[in-house]
């Protein structure tokens, strides 16, 4: 698939904020924070046509830097890769040591995608979402392929 990757622009939060609220909010919750990705930096791609087809948002917290949002709407089409790739080089430009993110136990794809572009397995906070249910009520308890919605994995890429 041909697509291009840019950088999020401001004319590019009203549709980060649309894609986010698909989750059920305006705000994500990252290890027991909330973070609002549309005020975030990162990357859409685009299809020649205009069609946004790829979103990831990350924050730079000193020499860390988390991959808050990937979206790949275009699956097994190389975007999720390239997107990750661009947040991995704007960590390093950013004098950052690590890139980590954080995914539910029921991601089995994003689990396998994750390993395979060559992060590892840092921790798995087990019941975290019962306090994340506490700050987003909407978090169901039942997730992708029937899989009880119970814990975070933690990801993360020395750089």
């Amino acid at each position: 698939m041909d697509f291009i990757v840019k950088p999020l622009i401001e004319q590019d939060k009203g549709w980060v904020l649309e894609v986010v609220r698909r989750w059920g909010d305006d705000f994500i919750i990252t290890r027991g924070r909330k973070v609002y990705p549309a005020q975030l930096a990162g990357f859409l791609a685009e299809s020649p046509d205009g069609e946004k087809i790829g979103l990831a948002t990350y924050e730079v917290i000193g020499d860390q830097c988390e991959m808050v949002t990937l979206d790949a709407f275009k699956k097994f089409s190389g975007v999720g890769t390239v997107l990750t790739e661009k947040v991995e080089e704007a960590a390093i430009a950013a004098g950052c040591k690590r890139l980590w993110l954080i995914t539910t136990n029921d991601n089995l794809d994003g689990i396998r995608f994750y390993q395979r572009r060559g992060f590892t397995i840092a921790a798995v906070h087990v019941n975290a979402l019962e306090h994340s249910r506490k700050l987003k009520p909407v978090i169901p308890l039942i997730g992708q392929h029937g899989i009880p919605l119970r814990d975070e994995i933690e990801f993360e890429m020395w750089l």
